[in-house]
């Protein structure tokens, strides 16, 4: 029968065997076999240091091999210290070793300010290469003679390695090819200026020097596209002729309104002074009747007064049946 002492054995392997798989675990060997093999000279002691500093290290140790390998000076403490700061090393290493084939001077600082600025260093050492076209939309500007022009722009730009930092983006350089189109347009005479001559805007807004400034150098600026749009200057004549007809109609307006005014005002007058009329016409009676009591006035001479009223009132209705008489014929 087998005791604890026969066990003791396997027991001690197994703890063995748990313990290097611990180690192996915590210690990238097969990296440092790796690294050792492709000639980058690695100590076991720095892969364990990365671990403690919780680093990766095949996000280094794989980018180092590749710089070894193309003949790029890195080493392995740039590269660590480029990880710990969040840049991308992979990106990094390949932007340098891009820019080495291409002849293209860059340091592995600048690339990695560049990375850390938030661009694409890969892209921009592939667009020093193979520069990039820019498509602008269709940009509007207004002739003299009131006709709008409508241009479109292709630019093309190679990135520029120095002022990738703090350079100013595409949006910039958009903006001012649209502002120069839209100036050169603004300058011609007439439209049709623009249309014979369509390069003469390319080069008026390349001879500007748009590209300072920006992380992109200017290459060349050509009109894709020319097209006609409406008569800003015919619709601004029409919307004034109108606007002055409103005004010329509101000041009509008040100036009759002005008069109804009057006229009302004038027809209250009128009835005032009637209405003062009948008040004397009232108080006639009442001095007849007071010159006859007191005596002053006699019967005959009351007789009178009402033939002469009478005939008046006569002579009134002769003269309005005439009046309508000459008026019907």
């Amino acid at each position: 029968m087998l005791g604890f002492a026969d066990f003791i054995p396997i027991i001690i392997i197994g703890i063995i065997i748990i313990g290097l798989a611990i180690l192996f675990s915590f210690i990238p060997v097969a990296l440092w076999i790796s690294a050792l093999a492709a000639g980058v000279k690695v100590s076991i002691f720095t892969l364990v240091g990365m671990r403690l500093r919780r680093v990766v290290p095949s996000k280094v140790i794989n980018p180092l091999i590749k710089a070894y390998k193309a003949g790029v000076s890195a080493d392995a403490n740039q590269l660590e210290s480029h990880y710990l700061a969040g840049g991308n090393v992979d990106r990094v290493v390949n932007a340098l070793i891009a820019a080495q084939r291409a002849n293209i001077e860059l340091g592995f600082e600048r690339a990695a300010a560049i990375d850390l600025a938030g661009r694409d260093v890969l892209q921009a050492v592939q667009m020093s290469v193979n520069p990039k076209v820019i498509e602008t939309p269709f940009i509007a500007g207004i002739a003299m003679d009131g006709i709008e022009v409508k241009a479109k722009a292709r630019i093309t730009v190679r990135a520029n390695i120095e002022r990738l930092v703090g350079g100013a983006g595409e949006e910039t350089v958009i903006a001012r090819v649209g502002e120069g189109v839209v100036s050169t347009i603004g300058s011609a005479t007439s439209h049709k200026q623009v249309l014979e001559n369509p390069d003469s805007i390319s080069k008026n807004v390349l001879n500007r020097g748009l590209d300072a400034g920006t992380a992109f150098e200017i290459l060349s600026i050509d009109i894709a596209d020319v097209d006609i749009g409406k008569n800003i200057g015919a619709i601004l004549q029409t919307d004034q002729a109108q606007a002055d007809k409103s005004i010329a109609q509101a000041k009509a307006e008040e100036r009759r309104a002005m008069a109804v005014a009057e006229e009302q005002e004038m027809i209250a007058r009128v009835q005032e002074m009637r209405a003062k009329v009948v008040e004397a016409e009232a108080t006639v009676p009442l001095a007849l009747a007071e010159a006859l009591r007191s005596g002053k006035m006699g019967v005959m001479d009351y007789m009178n007064y009402r033939n002469i009223g009478a005939d008046t009132q006569m002579r009134d209705s002769i003269g309005r049946i005439s009046e309508e008489d000459s008026t019907k014929e």
